[in-house]
């Protein structure tokens, strides 16, 4: 495909020299189209190695093809990343002084951004209103993330990782072009994918939670509607910036916070679908009893309160009880196996309890599996086999997940 990747002037530009690097080493053709502040982060020679391309910034450059709209019209998506405040109420007022602006009018292609600023720019109404009106209009928005900006500050306004950018451009040249044999292989069916992490209240400010974003899980739910799947996602505490993908793909929404509304909500969505995801990390437990006022130091008096807690129940458990005939159930396994344990003989003694027909295994820690746009999973059947071990992108391991669950449902 053919890829225009316009880059602005913000310290992210440098995570771009990796995104223009994966999508070339993934087959595109990848135009790169920098402003000129752009090119004081990364320089103009760095673009042209990495892409294959001559790379320029002015409308004033091979005027005998009529590059300036030319670029646009031949682009299969052009992605903006790092998108500046500044890039943002640009493209919302349709400014076109430079060959990025003249680009983006010209072209009638996907376009993507992906944001990134500090906090206090990115949260200003402004900015917001211009996002809001690009969206209107039909642009894609991928983040920011919330993390490490640059000095001390922290919050949202990063810029998602080059890994998930890919992962977002893969989804939307699938669902702008599908190829053949490889797309709508999941039509007719009804997929429910749950995602995130339950939050069990303390008190109205605090509660018992665990580290994952849902990407994963979101992107299970991509992969699927990508594929022609009518797809919900049950949503239990889902970064907004990932969560806005799916938002933004037409798959319905269902967004909870407690393991118990999670439970809920799949019990009731159960009995319509073909296929069942469970993904979200689930809390084991939840505190016996509720403060209904936040608790405090003065109150406690010196003396640290106590929290009881009761198990909850076994969503997994319970949907597997209930199934309808014919009905696909695929749980997920978060595990730090103990010494002289092997992940796979915990994966086969959880898939054995959970009685699902597939387990997806993965190793988590400090370093691995959550808040990270990466995964390596194992696929473990009814029978207890390895069927198969993906690993990549979060969205890479979400399409071999799909492809095993129909390569079981045939």
């Amino acid at each position: 495909m053919n890829i225009v990747v316009g880059v602005t002037g913000g310290i992210a530009a440098y995570k771009s020299v990796q995104l223009v690097r994966l999508l070339v080493q993934s087959g595109h053709e990848v135009h790169v189209v920098p402003t000129a502040d752009a090119l004081r982060f990364v320089g103009l020679p760095t673009w042209e190695a990495i892409s294959r391309h001559p790379v320029t910034t002015s409308v004033h450059d091979d005027v005998a093809s009529v590059r300036h709209v030319a670029l646009g019209q031949a682009a299969d998506l052009v992605v903006v990343a790092p998108a500046t405040a500044h890039t943002l109420a640009r493209m919302a007022a349709g400014l076109a002084d430079d060959l990025l602006g003249t680009t983006l009018l010209a072209t009638r292609a996907p376009v993507l951004v992906a944001p990134a600023m500090h906090t206090e720019m990115w949260l200003h109404a402004a900015t917001q209103a211009n996002v809001r009106a690009l969206e209107d209009r039909g642009v894609r928005v991928i983040g920011p993330e919330s993390g490490q900006l640059t000095g001390d500050d922290s919050g949202p306004g990063r810029m998602s990782e080059p890994e998930a950018i890919r992962a977002e451009i893969e989804r939307i040249l699938a669902e702008a072009a599908p190829a053949a044999g490889t797309r709508g292989d999941a039509a007719g069916l009804r997929v429910v994918v749950s995602a995130g992490g339950t939050r069990e209240p303390i008190d109205p400010v605090r509660y018992l939670g665990n580290r994952s974003s849902g990407r994963q899980g979101v992107e299970v739910a991509l992969a699927a509607a990508a594929r022609g799947a009518d797809t919900v996602l049950v949503a239990a505490n889902v970064e907004p910036g990932i969560l806005a993908a799916a938002t933004r793909a037409g798959i319905a929404v269902r967004t909870v916070g407690s393991a118990a509304e999670l439970g809920a909500a799949m019990e009731d969505l159960a009995p319509d679908a073909d296929v069942l995801v469970m993904a979200a990390a689930v809390a084991d437990y939840r505190v016996a009893n509720v403060a209904e006022r936040k608790l405090t130091k003065e109150a406690a008096a010196g003396t640290p309160p106590t929290l009881e807690l009761v198990e909850n129940a076994d969503i997994l458990v319970g949907l597997v009880a209930a199934r309808k005939p014919g009905q696909t159930i695929v749980g997920f396994a978060a595990e730090m196996p103990a010494e002289g344990e092997t992940l796979l003989e915990r994966g086969i003694r959880k898939r054995r309890r959970k009685g699902v027909d597939l387990l997806a295994v993965n190793a988590v820690g400090w370093d691995a599996g959550f808040e990270r746009p990466t995964n390596a999973l194992t696929l473990i059947d009814a029978h207890d086999a390895v069927v198969a071990e993906p690993s990549g992108t979060k969205r890479e391991t979400a399409e071999a997940l799909i492809d095993a669950i129909l390569r079981l449902r045939a």
